[in-house]
């Protein structure tokens, strides 16, 4: 078995081909880095001209004239099989060390143990942490994650929406069957409208305290997996003027059951409940003309960034107004994208990244909670690795370290 360096064809086929794949491992991704100064390879480990293993890799840094080499998801291998994991790495550091490189970095596709949807370990679930032993013989030493090591995931194989949608928590349902009837329409954005998302993304990020991506990342993941099919950015809007009539409706509607009210024998209680009502409506309606006043007819309320690869769709990225987020719009994107993902026969609904889901009062249980409410569970990965290749490895860490000490003594 010997490590090759491959066509982008050639790894594009046993990527699509591959369990573990992942869109974070395609030649988009590698293409998108290089706009940022990355330099991508594709190898493959061949046994009798056939590839059993393979990775899209990245280099990019300048330490002494040697580079920091990543494989974002990678390897595509089987991880139980210790013997072909310790041949592709030695391979694999020859290949990065002619390559000027001194460290090797990895954040797998591949699950630690199984977990359910409260985030617990199921007793007779899989267990992959003699993979992380394997990987720590070889070499291979534990870092945080580059991307998310903890996601919620909806398995959807074979399902239809109103299938899954029977097992969803009862709260989810309430607001998800407001929602569908509500005036709330949800559209998919062209190129030029992109800058709308990135407007909800922007608002979000400062709110929640993350950094956001710059416009120019959005608009090249749209170029690059828009002409595949494997993109999609969703907006949630609302026409004011739909709205406002449809109120008015629900208003007279109520206003002639309060007058029938006066000449049959109706409790007090169902008056109240009228008059409660109109209460309601009013505020909504006064609500409404003023932000007709200050936007105009079309509310745009919230937005979604989704991926389609391989056998999953993934929610990567979101965007909602705080003052809106009373109209519960990212439900009804939810449910568009579901449907989808269910109607052309996707295994799995990624809702992607949650990074707290025990602490109900840490800031970020909400996210999580959002999610559960639609009934999957709790993935997590074996995270982040770093293998050293050459002595410049330690030294940069050394020196890495002196430079924290010294800002600490400050």
């Amino acid at each position: 078995m010997k490590l090759y360096e491959l066509s982008e064809q050639e790894f594009r086929s046993f990527l699509d081909a591959h369990p573990l794949k992942s869109f974070l491992q395609t030649p988009e991704i590698a293409k998108l880095r290089e706009q940022f100064g990355w330099k991508s390879y594709y190898v493959g480990l061949k046994k009798e001209n056939q590839i059993i293993a393979a990775s899209m890799i990245l280099s990019n840094g300048n330490f002494l004239g040697k580079k920091i080499f990543y494989a974002p998801r990678g390897i595509l291998i089987d991880y139980e099989n210790e013997e072909l994991l310790k041949i592709f790495f030695m391979e694999l550091k020859t290949f990065v060390k002619n390559h000027q490189g001194y460290v090797f970095k990895m954040d797998p596709y591949w699950e630690s143990v199984e977990r359910d949807l409260d985030g617990n370990v199921v007793k007779t679930g899989f267990n992959h942490l003699s993979t992380i032993t394997t990987l720590k013989e070889i070499g291979f030493i534990q870092i945080p994650s580059e991307q998310t090591k903890w996601m919620f995931v909806l398995d959807i194989n074979g399902k239809t929406f109103d299938e899954l949608k029977k097992d969803f928590r009862a709260s989810t349902k309430n607001v998800l069957n407001k929602v569908l009837k509500s005036d709330i329409k949800v559209h998919e954005l062209e190129y030029n409208d992109l800058p709308t998302f990135k407007n909800l993304t922007e608002e979000t990020s400062e709110r929640k305290n993350f950094e956001d991506k710059p416009l120019c990342y959005y608009q090249k993941m749209f170029q690059l997996f828009k002409p595949l099919g494997q993109i999609k950015f969703l907006i949630a809007e609302l026409s004011l003027s739909d709205y406002i009539n449809s109120l008015t409706e629900e208003q007279n509607i109520i206003l002639n059951k309060l007058e029938k009210s006066k000449y049959e024998r109706t409790n007090e209680k169902r008056k109240m409940e009228y008059e409660k009502s109109l209460k309601r409506i009013e505020k909504k309606l006064k609500e409404a003309f003023e932000i007709q006043e200050e936007v105009g007819n079309t509310l745009v309320l919230s937005g979604g960034m989704f991926i389609l690869y391989g056998n999953e769709v993934v929610y990567l990225y979101s965007g909602n107004y705080k003052k809106y987020m009373n109209f519960n719009a990212q439900y009804k994107i939810q449910y568009e994208m579901i449907n989808y993902a269910t109607t052309n026969k996707y295994k799995r609904y990624n809702f992607y990244g949650i990074t707290e889901f025990k602490d109900k009062t840490h800031k970020d249980y909400g996210v999580y909670d959002f999610k559960r409410g639609f009934n999957g569970k709790v993935i997590e990965l074996i995270g982040g690795f770093e293998l050293p290749i050459t002595k410049h490895y330690y030294l940069h860490k050394l020196l890495s370290s002196l430079k924290n000490f010294r800002k600490g003594a400050r």
